[in-house]
């Protein structure tokens, strides 16, 4: 890390002013040093997304017949991934090539990796709403989904627009706290409602006895609440460490901060891939008008209600016969 200061003790200085522009340049390029780790990280991610998208379009070839609209959408996000980390990685090694860094590909990968959180966060919202599986549209919730995956779009846009388009600095500015705090607070309202919804939806689950679903729904509730607490206590370490770094003594491990985000939110993709993966028996997830869709094996032994004894042939011949043998006998009787 260097600092480049102007010193000068002549009153006669006083209204000098210096013009001009400095130029570094460290021995494995032109990237400033808390930058330089992250083109090779955006790199193995890159890799990453290459390996998981070869799995998931695989099964989605396999089994396009029973794709389920849900599916469709994490295509979206594997391939919205996929091309942001590309972005960077390009806009890193032209940066680190040339000194000077591209605003074309910076915009485009700002604005593919803002559409990705905003589009995963939706889906997580949908899903835990039940959509697709207990009800099959979200009916009024529609409109407020969207203008809640609008805000929080505009508002991480401006952020990282201002964070990294035409930025040759490492170091944050004070116009960056302004505009962290707005999609801090949208953040915390996904949390919150989604955690909601989910509660809500397994209850439903739970109700109606749908057990393959309720399975798989609280597999996605325990990945995300770890997801939350591993998240809370990153921030914790973020602002310790920078309170503990105020002269950036630490720059070579300051990429570790933002490379962390990308690590939770690829292992929690991963982990939808796992559990939404394209089958054969993908429509078992879909949403059903059957009441009885899914129970247990005990479940199907059980008799709710009794059916009263239908009365045989034998016995219907029976009862025949003696009506027929008592008819008999009352003619007798008249007869006599």
């Amino acid at each position: 890390m260097y600092n480049l200061y102007f010193i000068h003790c002549d009153v006669n200085l006083k209204d000098l002013t210096v013009e001009g522009k400095t130029v570094w340049k460290n021995p494995t390029g032109y990237l400033p040093g808390r930058m330089a780790p992250l083109m090779n990280f955006c790199m193995f991610m890159s890799l990453a997304f290459v390996i998981l998208g070869i799995f998931w379009f695989s099964q989605y070839g396999r089994f396009w017949r029973e794709v389920l609209p849900l599916q469709n959408c994490i295509t979206v996000v594997i391939t919205l991934g996929m091309l942001e980390l590309a972005l960077w990685y390009f806009d890193y090694a032209e940066f680190n090539e040339s000194g000077i860094r591209p605003v074309g590909i910076t915009m485009w990968a700002v604005t593919f990796g803002t559409i990705k959180r905003t589009v995963s966060r939706i889906i997580i919202l949908m899903v835990s709403m039940g959509y697709g599986v207990v009800r099959p549209t979200l009916g009024g919730l529609t409109s407020k989904v969207i203008m809640l995956g609008a805000t929080f779009f505009l508002a991480s846009e401006v952020l990282e627009f201002v964070e990294n388009v035409g930025a040759v600095s490492d170091l944050s500015g004070k116009a960056r706290l302004f505009l962290v705090l707005p999609v801090a607070i949208l953040d915390a309202f996904f949390i919150l409602w989604i955690f909601t919804s989910l509660s809500a939806t397994l209850s439903k689950l739970q109700a109606r006895r749908m057990m393959v679903k309720l399975d798989i729904y609280r597999k996605f509730t325990n990945a995300l609440a770890v997801a939350v607490i591993v998240s809370v206590g990153w921030i914790c370490y973020e602002f310790y460490f920078k309170s503990n770094d105020v002269y950036n003594e630490q720059w070579q491990n300051a990429w570790i901060i933002p490379a962390f985000w990308q690590v939770l939110s690829f292992s929690m993709l991963c982990v939808i891939c796992v559990l939404w993966a394209p089958s054969q028996n993908s429509t078992r997830y879909a949403y059903s008008d059957d009441a009885n869709e899914v129970f247990d094996k005990d479940d199907t032994n059980l008799t709710l209600i009794k059916p009263s004894p239908t009365p045989s042939k034998g016995f219907i011949s029976v009862q025949g016969s003696n009506g027929a043998s008592n008819g008999g006998e009352l003619e007798e009787d008249k007869t006599e």
